[in-house]
């Protein structure tokens, strides 16, 4: 089964429109969603957990759709990280454990007492003393503590240094190991996406570019170097999207499509998304 499913979904707000997306996150799998500031990403998290009404299309979450009211009990099975962590400033962590109990019927204390030791997170501590790492940490503990099938991540990761990153990825890597479990993470930070992504989704301008299986993308795409008269050597088929300096010529190819006698680099992912998002301009 998919965690989740969009199909053909379009949100129009006058000057920005989301067009026509369709992508699905398959049950134990982290897919990974990126694109620019106003790409879309935020308005596509909003449409799936209902906080916005879509003008068009599908949305499936846990099987069931966002708009039938059997979705409000199925929101108690998410977890859900956004940008910034909205506790008041006079709450500390033990504090929000007492709320929880009375908002979640699966919340687990132990669990959550368990992650603010291991994040190093002071039970007394006040909210409006928190860094930003200490913050996000907290909104993660409290995320992964009502027994969720599905974390989504609103740049959850953004802003903390990298090892308090690298920590929380592997969080969430562990959290997927359990083959009911998803996540859904949107990130600027490409590097953490290609470390523990199994999907990637990339937003441009409203529209879905692709959303594919990262080590496939990986491994059909490459970088190839050579000269406006070498160009016309590269089959057409194989060009998905080029880059003129005024020496030589970049292009992204489909290695699939080539023979061995082009010597071709690997494509990380930053440099698929950037050539993708020059290709129509």
């Amino acid at each position: 089964m998919n965690a989740i499913e969009l199909k053909r979904v379009t949100k129009n707000y006058g000057a920005f429109s989301l067009k026509d997306i369709t992508l699905s996150l398959p049950s134990g799998c982290i897919l990974g969603l990126v694109g620019e500031n106003g790409a879309g990403k935020s308005t596509t998290i909003r449409l799936l957990l209902n906080a916005a009404a879509r003008d068009a299309g599908e949305i499936t979450v846990l099987g069931r759709d966002v708009r039938k009211k059997e979705f409000r009990r199925v929101k108690e099975q998410i977890g859900v990280v956004l940008d910034e962590a909205y506790y008041p400033d006079v709450l500390s962590a033990g504090n929000v454990n007492l709320i929880m109990k009375h908002i979640y019927r699966s919340w687990q204390e132990d669990i959550f007492y368990d992650y603010l030791k291991r994040f190093a997170l002071s039970e007394k501590k006040l909210f409006k003393e928190y860094s930003r790492g200490m913050k996000m940490k907290l909104a993660i503990a409290a995320a992964l503590s009502h027994q969720p099938k599905l974390l989504v991540l609103d740049e959850a990761t953004s802003g903390l240094d990298p090892v308090i990153r690298d920590e929380i990825l592997e969080i969430f890597n562990d959290f997927t190991r359990d083959e009911d479990h998803s996540v859904l993470l949107s990130s600027h930070i490409i590097s953490d996406l290609e470390k523990i992504s199994d999907y990637i989704a990339y937003l441009h301008q409203g529209k879905l570019v692709f959303c594919e299986e990262k080590d496939r993308l990986l491994e059909e795409y490459g970088i190839l170097h050579t000269t406006s008269a070498g160009l016309s050597d590269v089959p057409k088929d194989a060009i998905e999207a080029k880059r003129q300096g005024r020496y030589s010529t970049e292009v992204l190819v489909r290695r699939s499509r080539l023979s061995g006698a082009f010597d071709v680099e690997p494509a990380n992912l930053e440099d698929i998304m950037l050539f993708m998002a020059k290709k129509g301009e």
